[in-house]
């Protein structure tokens, strides 16, 4: 069992040097999951030792076999969600369990509290805030008293806000300023598609909401995610954008982003989960950034009402289904060269308490929703796996920042994604 500091703060990690595995990935049969283990067979060191883990051992070994002689040091290992006693073994057997199954909500509790419970490090690609708030509440004490960091959000939702804020706090720690911001504002573009997992989570949580009154005000509480709901500043409703709108901060017409409500609630658990670090007054929001002219009102007008008729065809059964007969499904995916063709962008524009002007950008050079997520929820493991002396001593239901901060930062820069911030106005 790791000591606490009056935080709360594990000072005293649990021994590690017995487990048979350094990294085990669950899911790798699905479409995400084979990325990740491809990007794992040519990135990880040699000395990592990896195993895949899943229900069906013969698509373990296909996938296996597919990554050629780059994977041929992958173990293999047999699981199940229904399966507790094959959570509980694999979570003992390794330092760091790394999952792409989802959606979370209805398979991911188990692995969260089998990991909890044996002090194993978690991180995996939710964007489901109802689930979150489940493993929170479920396993922060348990994985506080046993030195486990359990990680969610790990992929494009949301390393590159949450990461990208404390960037942008560092360089402004580094120009001798406080760190505090009053307004900090987001302004997305990308190129790709999301995942059909997280297509499949995003419904899945519609659904949850539209069936259950609890999950709906969850998913409305711009601090849901908060350690402690009584002690956040009361800074009004702070909706998320729901129609096209000029940014006085980012000086440009916006629309609304989806992933919005995910990533502004994780960047606010962080704040919280980091003593207020970026400011109790902080106002966080992201929108999707348009282009100037008509064309980008337009096309913003458009993707306002495609999210609106999104959201409406899950109130029906026929609509509901219809929606997820068009819509890519778990396990399908664009080709590689679709997916190189990806990008994504982040701008920040943030004022401080001081009345200082900064901005920062995070840029990913694939596709969002495959290629750079592979790739960030690999180095998120790998982090976890050999940055131990680097992390801050902190343990329990965490965010990228609070439990991998600039050590993954570092990481993803030298996997080619920017991080980067700047004094005054972009």
């Amino acid at each position: 069992m790791g000591s606490r500091s009056p935080a709360g703060a594990v000072t005293r990690l649990p021994d590690m040097t017995t487990r048979t595995w350094d990294l085990v990935l669950f899911g790798a049969t699905g479409f995400t999951g084979a990325l990740v283990a491809e990007y794992l067979s040519q990135h990880a060191p040699p000395e990592v030792r990896i195993a895949l883990a899943g229900r069906n051992r013969d698509k373990l070994d296909e996938v296996k076999r597919g990554l050629g002689a780059a994977g041929a040091r992958f173990g293999v290992l047999l699981g199940d969600s229904a399966d507790p006693a094959s959570l509980r073994a694999i979570a003992e057997a390794t330092r760091v369990l790394c999952t792409t199954v989802g959606p979370y909500a209805k398979y991911g509790l188990p692995l969260v509290e089998v990991c909890a419970r044996a002090g194993t490090h978690y991180c995996d690609l939710t964007g489901e805030p109802q689930f979150m708030r489940r493993s929170i509440d479920l396993a922060d004490d348990l994985a506080k008293a046993s030195g486990a960091r359990i990680v969610h959000t790990c992929g494009f939702d949301s390393i590159p806000s949450d990461l990208g804020l404390l960037t942008l706090h560092e360089f402004a720690k580094s120009r001798g300023l406080s760190g505090r911001f009053k307004h900090v504002a987001v302004a997305v573009s990308l190129k790709g598609g999301f995942s059909g997992g997280t297509v499949a989570s995003l419904l899945h949580g519609v659904e949850e909401a539209m069936a259950d009154r609890a999950v709906r005000r969850l998913m409305g509480d711009p601090y849901a995610l908060s350690p402690d709901r009584a002690k956040e500043p009361d800074l009004g409703r702070q909706r998320d954008l729901a129609a096209v709108r000029y940014d006085d901060l980012l000086e440009t017409w916006t629309a609304p982003f989806v992933m919005a409500s995910v990533n502004t609630r994780v960047v606010r658990r962080s704040n919280a989960l980091l003593g207020y670090l970026y400011g109790r007054e902080l106002e966080y929001r992201e929108v999707t950034s348009l282009r100037k002219g008509l064309k980008g009102l337009a096309y913003g007008a458009m993707l306002t009402a495609g999210m609106g008729a999104l959201l409406a065809s899950q109130a029906f059964k026929p609509t509901r289904a219809l929606a997820r007969r068009l819509l890519p499904k778990p396990g399908e995916g664009p080709d590689k060269a679709a997916r190189d063709a990806g990008s994504f962008k982040f701008r920040f524009e943030g004022e401080t308490v001081e009345g200082e002007r900064l901005h920062a950008k995070v840029v990913g050079t694939s596709d969002p929703g495959y290629g750079e997520t592979a790739k960030m929820l690999s180095h998120a493991a790998l982090c976890l796996a050999q940055d131990e002396a680097k992390l801050p001593p902190r343990a329990g239901v965490l965010t990228p920042a609070t439990a991998l901060g600039m050590p993954l930062v570092e990481r993803l820069r030298g996997a080619g994604m920017t991080f980067d911030a700047f004094p005054g106005k972009r």
